[in-house]
């Protein structure tokens, strides 16, 4: 069977820079810091104080009071995102073969909020007095299930963890099953939402989180003064299809996705590599598998987390991968205005560097003041460029030594049944 091409027909989002797909990239490209005072409970005599948390957005809005109970913050994120995605592509699940539609969603932790609020619950008032919904609504993959259930879609749902990978890989994930001929569409992102004292305490207890107090100097990728990651919540989803079956139903197309690898450390529990070579060969594999050179990348979404190991081994894995052609680069790391969302990291990425190829635009990187001496590429310092974008690659790595690539595509319209 021969490899097809695999289209974006729509896009949603809730994140801490916007409540949906378009106010996201709009603040994105505006440069908008999402990071403030966590306000989800009262951590101000905390050692970590801010996140990017969502905002002005009341679930209760969307979401009936036994779904609520049903449902822990990152599947509502998830289904938000995925509405609007759903809608946003004009799908219509009566006229498909649901058995050819899939769901790939993906989380890192899941419903840690539901696991905290019910252990508590269980110590206060007794373990037979927990919600017969605490497992159902705490497992990764009820995300996905909750979505092939509202749509009616019978194909694969799918959850892939890998740490803050998992959104890079659940969508590269989707985009093979899609080009390799299994399905022809398929619903994907990932969704997270953490910002709860365990989750805080989880990350800081470790030395992963910015302790900083000021937002406008706590996630600085890059900066030689980066202290540790901000954490951050909500969700992205894209709708993948065939080229041939968005062009048969006219779908409007964002982009392309051509390429996606993803490799292993093997090397330690939280730190990546020191010399890069997992990241390195994850970027190396993905642009082979996109069939495309270094120096067609015009635009790299780093993973840009704004911890002092992370930033330098990225930047390190870039140069040897890319060579000279990596000072020719842009790059910028997103998490500089939304935080890190973990398992959603990926996704809503992947949105961004979407976005970003489409219009030629590329987000910057915000509030990085000094750079580290060993972070010496460009990466699109205080403000968004305008610069003519063909290829854009989007990495993440994740705890347990995950790396994942995947690479987008200016869309252009088949000529003569070749890809162009």
């Amino acid at each position: 069977m021969s490899k097809r091409r695999v289209v974006i027909t729509g896009i949603g989002a809730i994140t801490p820079i916007g409540n949906d797909a378009k106010t996201t990239w709009k603040n994105a490209i505006a440069g908008k810091n999402g990071i403030d005072i966590i306000s989800h409970y009262d951590a101000s005599q905390d050692d970590v104080t801010l996140a990017g948390e969502i905002k002005n957005y009341d679930l209760s809005q969307k979401f009936n009071i036994k779904d609520l109970k049903k449902m822990d913050r990152f599947i509502q994120l998830a289904i938000v995102a995925s509405d609007e995605a759903i809608e946003d592509s004009k799908l219509d699940f009566s006229k498909e073969d649901t058995h050819r539609v899939g769901v790939y969603y993906a989380s890192g932790i899941g419903g840690l909020e539901t696991i905290a609020n019910q252990n508590t619950r269980g110590l206060e008032r007794g373990y037979n007095r927990m919600s017969p919904y605490f497992i159902p609504s705490a497992i990764i993959n009820l995300a996905a299930g909750h979505i092939a259930i509202k749509h009616g879609i019978h194909g694969p749902s799918i959850s892939h963890v890998t740490a803050c990978a998992s959104g890079t890989n659940t969508i590269g994930e989707a985009f093979r099953a899609i080009r390799d001929g299994y399905l022809d569409t398929v619903i994907t992102g990932g969704s997270e939402a953490t910002v709860i004292p365990i989750g805080i305490w989880g990350f800081s207890i470790m030395q992963a989180l910015s302790k900083e107090k000021s937002k406008d100097y706590a996630s600085i990728p890059f900066d030689v003064n980066r202290s540790g990651f901000v954490m951050g919540e909500g969700a992205a989803t894209l709708v993948l299809e065939s080229y041939e079956h968005a062009k048969a139903r006219n779908a409007k197309i964002y982009g392309e996705i051509i390429g996606y690898a993803t490799t292993s450390d093997a090397s330690h529990i939280t730190s990546p590599d020191l010399e890069g070579k997992g990241a390195r060969d994850s970027m190396l594999l993905a642009l082979k598998d996109a069939s495309i050179g270094t120096e067609d990348i015009d635009y790299i979404n780093a993973h840009g987390t704004s911890t002092p190991l992370n930033d330098q081994v990225e930047t390190l894995a870039i140069k040897e991968a890319f060579k000279e052609h990596a000072y020719k680069l842009n790059i910028s790391s997103t998490k500089s205005m939304t935080g890190h969302l973990l398992g959603a990291s990926g996704a809503v990425e992947a949105l961004f560097t979407l976005l970003a190829c489409k219009n030629d635009i590329i987000p910057p990187t915000i509030n990085t003041k000094i750079l580290d001496p060993l972070c010496d590429l460009n990466y699109t310092l205080a403000k968004a460029v305008n610069k003519k974008i063909n290829y854009a690659l989007s990495n993440s790595l994740g705890f347990g030594g995950h790396n994942a690539t995947i690479i987008f595509k200016k869309f252009e319209e088949e000529t003569n049944g070749a890809q162009q």
